[in-house]
């Protein structure tokens, strides 16, 4: 039995005679009457009880018309899905953030725009800093991960820059710089003054991105920071600066974490002090849903 059977005889019950079924299929009539007959032996029953005008369906005819009709429609629709799915517009997604990608605004605004013309693409999220969600793209865990910066070098990545914003000093609420700026204008704060105090920092294997952007200040400014403590993401270093265990940098839309305990500062020259926001594909990814979602990702970056 094939489908062009099921097909075959839904047309003939609908219409209720074989001529106009024919015409309906784009068939001959002699050719559509044994097709009908060769179902009827391969089911071994009668379909259809033959009139002088007509036909109509037997009792068994009727209970397999059911099903057939349930059946076709299933079909049909596997095929409409897999040419929506073709095109981008239906199926799933696994999408990468970390901690510190998830505060900018863009992301939001991306996946909201993106579930807005696409709702029938299914986000699915992973979480994870920018080296593990990077493997994980590489890995086909992930068809895609917005980060901060591209931490893993690897000719399977393709990089899409959505936006960058400049890198802020947090500091304790109760710093003395903070302290001073209550009341009045912000001041900024230079790399000098900033590594007087011990520095909490993302670790290099998780986001060397800030880490190493920081280290190249000093370094540059012939400046020996202290480290202390590492940690796995920016919302825990934001934790410890409110609990006065040290200062650290941050990109400038994470200025609003803890804002109570903790002051936010410009810093003076850091003009190559930039924060990223990337959208990491693999470079043979071929769902169209991917590509669909880098142009939502574009778009929103020239907003």
């Amino acid at each position: 039995m094939e489908l062009r059977h099921l097909r075959y005889f839904t047309a003939i019950a609908a219409e209720g005679n074989f001529t106009r079924a024919a015409e309906r299929l784009g068939m001959q009539q002699p050719p559509l009457s044994q097709q009908l007959a060769a179902l009827e032996r391969e089911l071994g029953v009668q379909l259809f009880h033959r009139r002088p005008r007509g036909v109509e369906v037997t009792p068994a005819g009727a209970a397999f018309l059911e099903d057939s009709l349930a059946l076709l429609e299933r079909v049909d629709g596997a095929a409409a899905r897999a040419r929506r799915v073709a095109k981008g517009v239906a199926g799933t997604l696994r999408l990468g953030l970390t901690s510190s990608a998830a505060t900018h605004p863009a992301t939001p605004d991306t996946i909201a725009a993106f579930r807005e013309r696409y709702p029938d693409v299914h986000l699915t999220f992973l979480e994870g800093n920018a080296a593990s969600l990077s493997e994980a793209v590489i890995k086909r865990q992930a068809q895609a991960a917005l980060v901060r910066a591209q931490v893993v070098q690897a000719a399977e990545l393709r990089m899409v820059q959505v936006d960058q914003e400049p890198i802020v000093a947090a500091v304790s609420a109760k710093h003395p710089l903070a302290q001073h700026a209550k009341g009045r204008p912000v001041p900024s704060i230079a790399i000098s003054d900033l590594v007087k105090e011990p520095l909490i920092l993302v670790r290099r294997p998780g986001a060397p991105g800030m880490y190493g952007t920081l280290i190249d200040a000093c370094r540059e400014a012939g400046l020996a920071p202290k480290i202390a403590a590492e940690v796995g993401n920016m919302l825990t270093n934001l934790t410890l600066v409110a609990a006065g265990v040290g200062s650290t940098i941050v990109p400038a839309s994470m200025r609003g974490i803890l804002a109570d305990r903790i002051a936010y500062l410009p810093i003076k020259g850091a003009g190559r002090m930039v924060a990223p926001l990337t959208l990491l594909t693999h470079r043979d990814e071929a769902d169209p849903a991917v590509a669909n979602l880098v142009a939502v990702a574009r778009k929103i970056r020239k907003g």
